[in-house]
């Protein structure tokens, strides 16, 4: 059966750079089993797969893998999906205006708004299912600091310490003193499971002030090993956690805010995602997820 795919570099507006995606349109028949085997043949970071909804007023179901196991959750596949639903299904309305989409995915029904900048250029944005939320107690900064091929004293900066947040995917995040020092930064295998052990897959977010660009408010890298990953360029469902993680280390006011994360630097394949916060009182009322992405390429898959 031939099955259309396209392929799409999500959180970028330029081709060859951010997180690439692999996306795959025609799914009947296929099993979780086919879907995890695609996936390991397209060996990206993750490939989602777009399917009916299994409520008809929403807008499509999809089905997110890494290319060892399914995930409950993620960033860019859903970015990167509604972007390319808006440019297949709609693209002489987004050119226009805003439109809503609704995509179901295990974590729970996530609504999205796809447009397009004045440059042409695909964006989408949505709303957190789920907000960030305490998953643990992070390991000692300095068996962290050794995991990655650090020092001790490069770990934390102003009230920012190592902690554990999930917003449907768990993350390790690592606040680091400087920009150098994140650069510097390889994961040690060996030293791996005393720092991150008790994390499931033990996926690791690093974080900075310091960025390439000074319009940016964050600069990260991440890590999974245990997910097959050796460094992602982009990780929207880490941003999303993040949004914990500045809820408690941060004295953010109460209002709307944007955060801006710069990440993928370091590869080569530079990545922005920005994080908006709604505060009231205090409390984080609302969180979302926002960035642009372009499609690649398109092609068939015969299975």
């Amino acid at each position: 059966m031939a099955r259309r795919f396209s392929t799409l570099d999500v959180f970028t507006h330029t081709p060859l750079a951010g997180n690439p995606l692999a996306a795959v349109h025609d799914c009947g028949g296929l099993d979780g089993a086919a879907m995890q085997a695609i996936a390991r043949e397209f060996n990206l970071s993750e490939t989602v797969f777009i399917l009916p909804p299994e409520d008809p007023v929403n807008t499509a179901r999809l089905r997110i893998f890494t290319h060892t196991r399914e995930l409950p959750f993620a960033g860019h596949p859903t970015i990167g999906a509604a972007v390319l639903i808006g440019l297949v299904e709609a693209h002489g309305l987004i050119s226009k205006q805003d439109i809503l989409i609704a995509l179901e995915e295990e974590v729970g029904l996530i609504a999205c708004t796809v447009g397009m900048d004045a440059k042409g250029i695909a964006r989408a944005r949505f709303t957190l299912p789920k907000l960030p939320e305490p998953a643990g107690v992070a390991g000692e900064s300095l068996a962290i600091a050794a995991a990655l091929g650090l020092d001790e004293n490069d770990i934390g900066f102003d009230d920012h310490v190592p902690t554990i947040f999930s917003a449907g995917n768990p993350f390790c995040f690592v606040p680091v003193a400087t920009r150098a020092a994140l650069s510097r930064a390889r994961p040690d295998l060996a030293a791996w499971p005393q720092a991150f052990g008790h994390m499931q897959r033990g996926a690791c977010y690093l974080y900075t002030r310091q960025c390439a660009d000074t319009a940016h408010d964050f600069h990260a890298r991440m890590f999974a090993p245990g997910l097959g990953i050796v460094e992602d360029p982009a990780t929207g469902s880490a941003v999303a956690a993040f949004a914990g993680v500045l809820m408690q280390a941060e004295q953010v006011p109460d209002g709307s805010h944007v955060v801006s994360i710069e990440q993928g630097y370091d590869m080569g394949r530079p990545s922005l995602i920005t994080l908006g916060l709604d505060v009231l009182d205090g409390q984080l009322m609302e969180a979302s997820i926002g960035g642009s992405a372009v499609l690649v390429q398109e092609g068939t898959l015969y299975l």
